[in-house]
């Protein structure tokens, strides 16, 4: 009753607003009729005493003359009629003439037909019509006079009255029946909608195909989108009671070994990535391991730690074979730690590797989507490597697999072809796979002659991750200018071959808390090793940077900074030193080594620059340098700098924060990493604009301590937050919704209306 009440009250009023303002619009429209209808019958009335008039008028008499118009006013609706003669003479009327209406004054009353007003006396309303007389003669005709008509106007108050109870009855009938048909419609629509929500949240028609039929009403169409955000609500609610006990506690090993046993009852988990995150080198005092560079195996190799599954990599290192076992696996971390998972290693002739490796993936690609001003190279030889090397993965990917349905998690562009090859091994494969550099437009990625055979081949994937929304748009839009495939961007889902990908965000993350061994010197004893390693006065200012040499990573634009920063603050000289460090990569490739040489002789210069300065500005570590050994170098910097042209994410920025338990130091950071959007609260800055990387630098050496304690603690915060367990989790408790909504059953029609369900196909592809 209160709903119905809800259409009839406003309904109502507003209808009787309605009447309101229409009914004196309707009284001007009455009154408008009536006068036209006078002033003809005026003209009839004029035009039938007009000849015996005259002949009243000749004789003079003037007692004929009233006797005769009192006979005419017998009418109910005339009340008087007068004959003013012109000159000024004496009228002559009936005694109902209104003494308002005098001959003196008769222009008033001679406006348009329909158009003239009702005059008020004491005796009423009344309507005054003045007609002219003329004699006829034989030459020219003469006025004599003019005839007054007055009419009794009495009965439009009646007739108007009437009018006004019947219009508005009629309003109110109206608006009664309006309001009856709303009310009835507005009833069955809500209890329409009721029964189709409650279907809904008992979820019977959330996994009907659009358009199909079955032992369950269809999901009306009006209802769609809300059953679309009632299953991502749903989902989310799951998802939310799920991790809340991990969210409360924060996200650690165990949560993910919690997730697969509860979500993935315990399946298997295989991490296929180029680089391996263990290299073994010989050496002349044997056989060492080394830890790569490489933010991808800084964020995989905790989560392999806590999943042990099977990682297959690229043996790169000179003693990797002699290390393997038969299968070519190794168990790793390699003692006195725990062996924690199996590492196996995929075997590349140089011809391989120099086609796919450093032709096809790091001349192509690389350049491609990063956009740093290096042309991409692609050639058909190295396309062809490209396609052999991802085709040995997943040869051995369906080796390595113990099931039909594993969870493999495919790394980066150099294996761009690898899901869709394993989609097609094993179908019933739950493919992740994540983009760690940034996707181009559209326009950009068009320049690769084999575009759609990548699109093809990362569209194998049951989800795809990237570490920006603005990376996700990118892939979206390239797919919708590129293939013939359905693309959703309401739930950034794309339908390719007829299976879905779900392009997702992920940013990725570094391991929180930070191992233990990495934070086992004292901050203190690492800002005095740091210096007296580089023979640096105790309290002399240090910057450190850390990355691969890399002509995306901004280390020459970085060294110029520096330069401008001296040029700008000479109290600087001699008491500021930044020290790079930059780890060999891709030597084989001459963008790289060229860009290596740059790096050298701009550090070089720059120091030769300002000979006075008693310790170089600069300090150039182009070597290696295991995780324990960084992490000292970010625990005793003051200021870390990331000026990457272009970045997926970096690792850097978010290692060294981690690693400064003590709440110090400055983070310098490009607007042109992944970074950037989660930790605003670092400097960012435009890394080709050396005057503001110069201000930034000073701004970070002279900042107080409160002011780095504020800005540290909150970025820090995020990381405890969104560390890389939450990463990799977030992407399985995915992965375990997908796989429980591929085996929802489906229900079809079959020919002849007769209802059936279709087999209840799950993502493993088993009835």
């Amino acid at each position: 009753m209160r709903l119905s009440l809800r259409f009839v009250i406003p309904l109502l009023i507003a209808v009787g607003i309605f009447a309101y303002g229409a009914l004196p619009l309707a009284d001007k429209l009455m009154l408008r009729w009536f006068s036209r209808d006078l002033e003809t019958r005026a003209n009839l009335i004029a035009n039938t005493i007009q000849d015996p008039l005259q002949d009243l008028i000749r004789t003079g008499n003037r007692r004929r003359i009233q006797e005769f118009f009192t006979r005419i006013t017998q009418d109910e609706r005339l009340l008087a009629v007068a004959f003013c003669p012109p000159n000024d003479g004496e009228p002559v009327a009936t005694t109902t003439l209104p003494k308002e209406v005098r001959c003196s004054d008769l222009d008033r009353f001679t406006k348009p037909a329909g158009t003239s007003d009702l005059l008020q006396t004491a005796s009423g309303p009344v309507f005054v019509s003045v007609r002219p007389l003329v004699a006829s003669g034989p030459m020219v005709a003469t006025p004599i006079g003019q005839l007054v008509l007055v009419h009794d106007m009495s009965f439009i108050a009646r007739r108007s009255r009437e009018t006004r109870e019947y219009l508005f009855l009629f309003f109110v009938g109206l608006g009664l029946m309006v309001a009856l048909v709303t009310v009835i419609i507005a009833q069955l629509s809500w209890r329409g909608w009721i029964q189709g929500l409650r279907g809904l949240l008992r979820g019977e028609t959330l996994f009907l195909a659009p358009g199909r039929a079955g032992a369950l009403p269809p999901t009306p169409p009006e209802l769609r989108p809300i059953a679309h955000d009632l299953r991502q609500l749903i989902e989310d609610i799951e998802a939310d009671h799920r991790s809340r006990d991990e969210d409360r506690l924060g996200w650690t090993p165990k949560t993910l070994r919690e997730i697969l046993q509860r979500e993935l009852r315990g399946q298997e988990v295989i991490v296929v990535s180029n680089r391996e995150p263990y290299i073994h080198m010989r050496r002349a005092a044997g056989i060492e391991v080394w830890r790569p560079a490489s933010g991808l195996v800084a964020a995989l190799e905790p989560i392999m730690r806590a999943c042990s599954g099977t990682w297959i990599a690229h043996g790169s290192g000179d003693a990797d074979r002699e290390v393997v076992d038969a299968h070519d696996r190794v168990t790793v971390p390699p003692p006195p730690e725990k062996p924690q998972y199996q590492l196996r290693r995929v075997w590349l002739s140089p011809d391989e590797e120099a086609g796919y490796y450093y032709g096809f993936a790091n001349e192509g690609i690389w350049p491609l989507c990063h956009i740093a001003h290096v042309r991409p190279i692609f050639r058909t030889s190295d396309w062809e490597q490209y396609v052999n090397v991802n085709r040995k993965f997943a040869s051995t990917v369906e080796q390595e697999s113990s099931s039909s349905d594993p969870i493999v998690l495919v790394q980066d562009y150099h294996l761009a072809l690898l899901p869709r090859m394993i989609r097609e091994a094993m179908p019933a494969a739950t493919i992740i796979s994540f983009w760690h550099i940034p996707w181009p437009n559209p326009e950009a990625f068009a320049i690769c002659p084999w575009r759609d055979e990548l699109l093809d081949g990362l569209l194998g994937s049951t989800i795809l991750g990237f570490h920006t929304q603005f990376h996700v748009n990118n892939f979206v839009d390239t797919v919708d200018r590129f293939l013939e495939a359905r693309v959703d961007r309401e739930t950034f889902s794309v339908s390719y071959r007829g299976k879905p990908t779900s392009v997702k965000r992920y940013p990725i993350s570094v391991e929180w808390p930070p191992p233990v061994e990495l934070l086992s010197k004292p901050v203190e004893q690492c800002r005095t090793v740091i210096r007296q390693r580089h023979n640096l006065p105790p309290e002399h200012a240090v910057g450190i940077g850390v990355d691969r040499m890399d002509y995306t990573k901004g280390i020459e634009e970085r060294m110029r900074a520096v330069e401008r920063l001296l040029e700008l603050k000479p109290e600087w000289i001699g008491t500021f030193t930044f020290i790079q460090i930059a780890a060999p990569t891709r030597i084989r490739i001459d963008e790289y080594r060229a860009y290596e040489m740059r790096v050298r002789e701009l550090a070089t210069r720059i120091n030769q620059r300002f000979p006075e300065a008693t310790h170089p500005p600069i300090i150039l570590k182009a070597e290696h340098h295991q995780p324990d050994e960084i992490f000292e170098y970010y625990r005793g910097a003051d200021v870390c700098a990331v000026t990457s042209l272009h970045d997926g994410m970096n690792l850097v920025a978010k290692e060294f924060v981690s690693a400064r338990d003590d709440q110090r130091g400055v983070l310098i950071l490009s607007h042109f990493t992944g970074a950037a959007r989660e930790l605003p609260e670092a400097l960012i800055v435009n890394p080709y604009d050396t005057d503001e990387c110069a201000a930034a630098l000073d701004v970070a050496l002279t900042m107080p301590q409160t002011e780095q304690r504020i800005r540290m603690r909150l970025m820090r915060g995020l990381l405890q937050d969104f560390n890389v367990f939450r990463w990799a989790g977030r992407m399985l408790l995915d992965a375990a919704s997908s796989r429980r909504r591929g085996r929802v059953p489906e229900f079809v029609v079959a020919r002849g209306g007769e209802q059936r369900q279709s087999g209840s196909v799950s993502t493993s592809g088993r009835q």
